[in-house]
C-alpha cells in the first residue's frame, strides 16, 4: 500500500484541519464539534441545508458547503456515516430560522442518523425536511427506485437546492427543488481497480488486472457485469443506455451532463466519454445544455468514471447555472 498518510486513525481529522487552513475565508468549524463544517457566514438569511456522510469521496460531501450550495456538513470516517450528534450540530450552526434542508445519499446508516438529527432539531423548535438522494439506476430496478444509491447526482442536488436556498426560497420550495432534481436525474458507474481504506490498509474489494465492473458502488458494492475491459465508446454506452432509458428520454428535451472521476482516472479519459455521450445524445435529438466533466465525487482512488444525466426545465437549468462557489466548485 502506497499512501501519502501519516497515523491512518486521524487521516480524516488531519485531512480537515488542512482544508481549514487553507480555505478559512469561505469554511470555519463549528464551536461544538470540529467534525461539523460550514460556509464562514453560516447561518445567515436563508434555509440551511446540510449535507453529510462518510469521508473518501471528495469534493463529496465538504467540497460543496458554500455560497449557492450546502451550508454545512456532518463529516463521518472513512465510508462510515457522521454521528447523529454531528448532524445536529450543523444543523444549529446553519438555522437562520428559516429551517433546515437535510440532502444526502441513500445509505441505511445515514438514513437513520438524519432521521435521528430531525428527532432533536425538533425538540429545539428547528424545522427540518429530508430529500434523499437516489440516482444510481444499476444498484436497483426502476420499481425500487427509493432503494437505489445516491452517487454524483448529489452534485446536481447540491448545486440547485442551494441555488433556490439562495434566492430566499422557503424550506417547502428547496425541499420541492431537491425532490425535483432527484426524479430527474440518473447516474451509473465503472470500476477499473478497488480503494484501498486508510485504517485497514487493504482493498475493498478484488478486480484482476484487464477486468473492469460496471455498476459498481462508490464504496465497492457489487455491480452488474464484470468483465474485461472494453473500450471507451463501449464503456460509456454501457452505462449511458440504461441510464437514458430510465430517465425515458425524448428527442428534444435538455439534459445536464456530468462525467466524474473515482480518484485515479486520469482527465483524458474522462473526455473521451464525454465525446461518445454527446454523439450518441446528438444522434437521439437530445440537448446537453450544461455539462461537467471532471472529479466531482470520488471513492479516494478508485479508477473508474461515472456518468450522471439530468433532465432539465426552465427552472433546473436556470439553478443549475447561477453563481455558486466553494473552494472545490465554482460556477
Amino acid at each position: 500500500m502506497k499512501k501519502i498518510i501519516n497515523d491512518p486513525e486521524q487521516f480524516v481529522d488531519e485531512v480537515l484541519k488542512g482544508i481549514l487552513l487553507a480555505h478559512s475565508d469561505q469554511l470555519r468549524s463549528a464551536n461544538s464539534d470540529a467534525r461539523v463544517i460550514v460556509r464562514a457566514d453560516a447561518p445567515g438569511p436563508r434555509v440551511g441545508i446540510v449535507t453529510g456522510g462518510g469521508s473518501g469521496h471528495l469534493p463529496v460531501f465538504l467540497g460543496y458547503v458554500g455560497k449557492g450550495l450546502c451550508s454545512g456538513v456532518a463529516v463521518g470516517n472513512v465510508f462510515s456515516s457522521p454521528s447523529s450528534e454531528q448532524i445536529f450540530n450543523a444543523s444549529v450552526e446553519v438555522n437562520g430560522g428559516m429551517g433546515v434542508l437535510y440532502l444526502f445519499g441513500n445509505y441505511g446508516g445515514d438514513v437513520l442518523n438524519f432521521e435521528l438529527a430531525a428527532d432533536l432539531c425538533e425538540l429545539e423548535d428547528i424545522e427540518t425536511a429530508t430529500v434523499l438522494v437516489s440516482d444510481d439506476v444499476m444498484s436497483a430496478p426502476q420499481e425500487r427506485a427509493d432503494s437505489r444509491r445516491g452517487v454524483a447526482g448529489m452534485v446536481f442536488a447540491f448545486k440547485c437546492a442551494g441555488a433556490s436556498a439562495e434566492r430566499g426560497d422557503s424550506l417547502a420550495q428547496v425541499a420541492e427543488v431537491a425532490r425535483k432534481v432527484v426524479r430527474n436525474t440518473r447516474s451509473a458507474g465503472v470500476g477499473l481497480s478497488p480503494t484501498i481504506l486508510p485504517a485497514a490498509g487493504k482493498a475493498t474489494f478484488e478486480l484482476p488486472d484487464g477486468m473492469m465492473e460496471i455498476g459498481i458502488g462508490i464504496h465497492g458494492e457489487p455491480g452488474i457485469h464484470r468483465g474485461e475491459i472494453e473500450s471507451a465508446d463501449a464503456i460509456t454506452t454501457r452505462l449511458l443506455t440504461p441510464i437514458l432509458e430510465d430517465l425515458g428520454a425524448k428527442s428534444g428535451e435538455k439534459f445536464a451532463v456530468l462525467v466524474n472521476g473515482l480518484g485515479a482516472t486520469p482527465l483524458e479519459e474522462l473526455y473521451l466519454m464525454f465525446s461518445k455521450t454527446h454523439q450518441t445524445m446528438k444522434e437521439l435529438g437530445l440537448e446537453i445544455s450544461v455539462k461537467f466533466i471532471g472529479e466531482y465525487a470520488t471513492s479516494l482512488e478508485m479508477s473508474g468514471a461515472s456518468i450522471t444525466i439530468m433532465r432539465l426545465d426552465d427552472e433546473l437549468e436556470e439553478l443549475l447555472k447561477s453563481p455558486a462557489s466553494s473552494p472545490f466548485f465554482q460556477v
